[in-house]
């Protein structure tokens, strides 16, 4: 592909380590550099530590995407030069994306805007009446768009404490499940405590009782390989941004049939294969019957689909045993470090030692979190998230009754009668130097010890810097 290989291949080498016992990180991404103003004066190199939300863009992705853009054309049946040369990278991005992800031969890969997206087209291909299958651990982009699925009836199973918990309970459930079509839906890694989840057995236990499997890697297939065959999920759905990807692009990729069953996800060019104005004035369409085309209606977004497998291309070259060695550093880091604050409480389903990605949630005794957040960012320069991460149900499952106080800095609002749950998450990746995870620990260590340094007031539901 011409512009493929007209694509620049700088910034690939990494600086120079600035720890002696943890290496610099495998792979350069924007904002490194970045300044921020702090409220007690001077600026402070910004610490990204919010991965989780949004994974800043890889360097390299970015340079693809800068190589591209003279290159950019409209897509699909264009006859000029630039539009068969977009139209080719498109379709080459969703090779590149189905290489990545280990597809089977007939799998399809759709590009989506988000995860959330990607979910809500598969809850709209359902066959009418399909039974799903979801924890209550689940984020809200795989906990809520089944709701709306025709005819379905959704089970959602109690928070399990051990992988082995959740595949005992996924498969009694199952067990007792009427016939019918049946769909399990399950993160591959939490994006609150960051635990590894039991992929290959759930999906054992999912097609022992007929049942599908819809993986939300959203938060694993940045940190992990995810092998979809290996895996025997019938679908995976992940987000370009936190991917290392710039742009609102995501997928959906697996099996095609109940896809190419389905109504069109979206109405419009591109989905269809004719249109023709009948005699008594009404439209009929005929669609696409390749999922692809069918659920892909209107002008694609060729650059993100593009930054996305530029993305999983850069991941797959630099090796995920590198990418995985990185964080269980930094991570044992950050534990280390926390550990010695006996104010924190570590969030945790599976306990201490189970297995996670580079996204740890806490609490801390005599804090508001909002508050400790806030102090972060205004006193530190240091980016975190606190809430409850799009993910309520659990969140509140891991404080038990450890709630906020209602009228402390920034405190979450809830329903009436009900105590305000918050948390403060950490999240990092193959960017993430190991100085950064130092700053933060320490940061949080004097801020419990002498409290922060600046007043906090809160504006618009969140916890904001009292102006001097």
């Amino acid at each position: 592909m011409t512009v493929s290989a007209a694509v620049s291949a700088a910034c690939t080498t990494a600086p120079a380590a600035d720890t002696c016992d943890i290496p610099a990180p495998p792979l350069p991404v924007l904002g490194r550099d970045v300044s921020v103003p702090l409220v007690t004066g001077g600026e402070v190199t910004y610490a990204a530590l919010d991965y989780a939300a949004s994974a800043p863009a890889l360097q390299r992705v970015w340079d693809d995407v800068a190589a591209y853009a003279p290159y950019y054309g409209s897509v699909h049946r264009g006859a000029g030069y630039l539009s068969q040369l977009s139209t080719e990278l498109f379709e080459q991005s969703r090779a590149t994306v189905a290489g990545f992800l280990g597809c089977r031969p007939t799998d399809q890969v759709i590009f989506t805007r988000s995860t959330t997206d990607s979910l809500n087209l598969l809850a709209a291909a359902l066959p009418e009446g399909t039974q799903i299958f979801v924890f209550e651990t689940e984020h809200h982009a795989a906990l809520l768009p089944w709701q709306r699925a025709k005819g379905a009836r959704v089970t959602c199973l109690d928070a399990p404490r051990t992988p082995e918990q959740a595949v005992a309970a996924l498969d009694v459930a199952l067990h007792g499940a009427p016939k019918g079509p049946k769909l399990v839906c399950v993160t591959g890694a939490s994006n609150v405590t960051g635990e590894v989840w039991p992929v290959r057995r759930l999906a054992a236990a999912a097609h022992r009782h007929g049942a599908r499997i819809v993986l939300d890697a959203a938060q694993l297939v940045p940190h992990r390989a995810v092998n979809v065959a290996e895996l025997d999920v019938d679908w995976v759905a992940f987000s370009g941004h936190k991917l290392y990807a710039p742009f609102g692009a995501g997928v959906l990729a697996g099996r095609p049939d109940w896809l190419r069953d389905a109504e069109p996800y979206l109405a419009g060019g591109g989905a269809t294969r004719t249109v023709v104005r009948r005699a008594d004035g009404q439209v009929d369409a005929e669609w696409h019957s390749a999922p692809a085309a069918r659920h892909e209606a209107g002008s694609p977004n060729v650059i993100g689909a593009y930054a996305v497998a530029a993305a999983c291309k850069a991941l797959a070259e630099t090796g995920f045993d590198r990418l995985v060695d990185h964080e269980r550093r930094l991570l044992g880091l950050l534990r280390e470090g926390l550990a010695g604050i006996p104010e924190v409480r570590v969030l945790s389903l599976f306990g201490e030692e189970s297995d996670r990605v580079g996204v740890l949630t806490f609490v801390v005794q005599g804090w508001n979190s909002s508050h400790l957040a806030a102090a972060l960012s205004a006193e530190y320069g240091i980016g975190v998230r606190d809430g409850l991460f799009c993910a309520h149900p659990l969140v509140r499952h891991l404080l038990g009754g450890e709630a906020e106080d209602p009228g402390a800095c920034g405190s979450p609002d809830s329903a009436p009668g009900h105590p305000s749950f918050n948390a403060v998450r950490v999240s990092f990746g193959v960017g993430t130097p190991a100085e950064h995870i130092r700053r933060f620990t320490r940061a949080v260590a004097t801020l419990v010890r002498d409290g922060a340094a600046w007043t906090y007031h809160t504006e618009a539901g969140r916890c904001v810097p009292t102006p001097s």
